[in-house]
């Protein structure tokens, strides 16, 4: 009997005991269902293609038991056929995700799956997202360790999900981290708050035929790849500093062209808090630290590390338009952003006070020259920047009207170059304006008003290949009614009226009662990238209805 099915069993075993004697062994039973459903159809205007199968299905179910410190778990996944935008590998049914830990206050234990994460991810991060369609959960063993207080010790080992199966790669890691205020008795209630941790990763994957750009030459692969991060984290009253520092051995792989240079990330934050008021400013470097399990396999599927982002997370719709993706071979940039929470019954903050924001955020490549290509380091590092890649500086005003009315202004001064999607290189450079306004019409009714504007240098140019439809000028309005606390009905359009492509509307209307969401919506979607901490997908253009619904137990 495999691994595989005696997790199954036991996992099943347990949810099923526990669903005949709840409150009988003192354990609960937990869960969440999601389904999206998708409809569309062909429109030549947006560029939207003819879906063969009328109804596009992605569904997902989560059953945990726990009893005290035992816990166990099933995920099943359909995907009868997948949304547009996720990948056709994702196509089928079954069992996705399946493990029994243990958790004391000494001891944590899980078999099978699971998800960690060492630091801040530059060498180790497991998590999963559905939006991105993407899930990198380890299958095997991981176990942390609190021999002391402040002191934890994780070590693991197993391969990556990799759609239905398993990636070929394994992947081993330890770490440790130790918090200097709990461990050591002086510091104990004191100001002064220090944890340091170091950590170290590594993967083992067999040789495969790979030729390098000599003829008659193939490249001798590293069957063992080793990363490493050292990080720590100060503070002091208001102050806080945190860095991390990890270095990569040679990893050739599809990502960087199978070439031998050593990768190395950096990451550090300064921040500053009081009362009303805080400031953070943060930096980064990254040099290939594309780090997958398989060598072969391109994309965002199998990486074992995370690289932050570092630029702000928008909601608005113009604001995200070009989102900003993490350069894994190689990016320096940063970022500062300030909130201040204005005092009411002041002159600037008027009666009922405002909320100010100023974000600015500054990506750039690295200045390289290249050496050579499949077998060999592949390029050399100048000193300097190389191009920029994304630039924002923005500023968000909130301000309380009345008892009843809110609003939220924003300004914002993008600069995109699409090399990041593997578009011909430029510089786009696009104003953005926002206007947010809520009203609480009365203790059952609120209208919500957003308006939009962007004004861009792009423009639609076919000849030389600029054919993305996000190009040009745009305007959006939304109106959304909320009807108590269960219903609300939204309607949207948004137009690229100089030199873009489209006119995007829709019209969704939701219920929500305790747990339990529903929402359907019919309109068109513009062709874009949907990118969420700086990992993006693809997202095609689609004219038709959705339909969601979210429920937990």
């Amino acid at each position: 009997m495999t691994i595989k099915k005696v997790l199954v069993a036991v996992a099943a075993t347990a949810l099923a005991v526990a669903s005949q004697a709840q409150g009988i062994m003192g354990g609960h039973v937990t869960g969440n269902v999601q389904a999206d459903a998708q409809m569309s159809r062909a429109d030549s205007t947006i560029g939207a293609r003819e879906v063969e199968e009328c109804l596009l299905l992605n569904t997902r179910a989560d059953i945990l038991y726990q009893n005290g410190g035992f816990s166990a778990g099933l995920r099943f996944e359909m995907y009868h056929n997948p949304l547009l935008g996720f990948d056709a590998e994702w196509k089928g049914q079954g069992l996705a995700h399946y493990f029994v830990a243990y958790n004391s206050e000494r001891l944590s234990v899980t078999v099978g799956h699971f998800y960690e994460q060492f630091g801040s991810g530059l060498i180790l991060r497991s998590y999963e997202d559905r939006y991105l369609g993407l899930d990198n959960a380890i299958f095997g063993l991981n176990v942390a360790l609190r021999p002391w207080q402040g002191v934890t010790v994780k070590a693991l080992a197993g391969k990556q999900r990799h759609y239905w199966g398993l990636g070929d790669g394994l992947v081993r890691g330890v770490d440790a981290e130790v918090n200097l205020a709990e461990a050591v008795r002086p510091l104990q209630g004191g100001k002064l708050r220090a944890i340091i941790g170091a950590g170290f990763v590594s993967k083992y994957e067999a040789d495969a035929m790979i030729l390098a750009d000599q003829p008659g030459y193939r490249l001798k692969l590293p069957l063992n790849v080793g990363a490493g991060a050292v990080r720590a984290e100060l503070g002091w009253g208001g102050w806080s500093l945190q860095a991390e520092y990890a270095r990569k051995g040679q990893d050739p792989s599809v990502v960087n062209d199978y070439t031998y240079r050593e990768g190395e990330a950096l990451t550090a934050t300064l921040a500053y808090s009081q009362r009303g008021f805080s400031a953070t400013l943060q930096a980064k470097r990254v040099e290939n630290m594309a780090f997958k399990s398989m060598r072969t396999i391109p994309g965002q599927q199998l990486y074992i590390n995370y690289l932050p982002a570092i630029t702000k997370n928008h909601t608005y719709a113009f604001l995200t338009m070009y989102p900003y993706a993490t350069n894994v071979m190689g990016e320096q940039g940063l970022q500062g952003d300030v909130m201040w929470k204005v005092k009411k019954d002041t002159w600037l903050g008027g009666k009922y006070g405002m909320d100010i924001r100023l974000n600015s955020a500054v990506v750039c490549g690295l200045d390289t020259t290249r050496t050579g290509g499949a077998g060999t380091d592949g390029y050399s590092v100048n000193s300097g920047s190389g191009p920029l890649l994304f630039g924002e500086a923005s500023v968000e005003v909130a301000r309380k009207l009345s008892k009843t009315v809110k609003l939220t202004l924003t300004y914002a001064y993008q600069a995109f170059n699409p090399v990041v999607e593997g578009e011909l290189p430029g510089l786009y450079h696009n104003n953005i304006v926002v206007a947010d306004a809520t009203w609480r019409v009365s203790k059952q009714h609120t209208l919500r008003f957003e308006g939009e504007w962007m004004g861009s240098d792009s423009r639609r140019d076919a000849s030389a290949g600029h054919t993305d439809p996000r190009l040009g000028d745009w305007l959006m309005g939304l109106v959304e009614w909320s009807i108590g606390s269960h219903w609300f009905v939204s309607l949207s359009d948004q137009w690229a009226y100089n030199d873009g492509q489209g006119n995007y509307y829709n019209i969704s209307a939701g219920y929500t009662h305790g747990a339990t969401r529903l929402q359907l919506g019919y309109g068109k979607q513009r062709r874009g990238m949907l990118c969420i901490g700086g990992v993006c997908r693809e997202v095609p253009a689609s004219n038709g209805l959705t339909l969601s619904l979210t429920t937990s137990f």
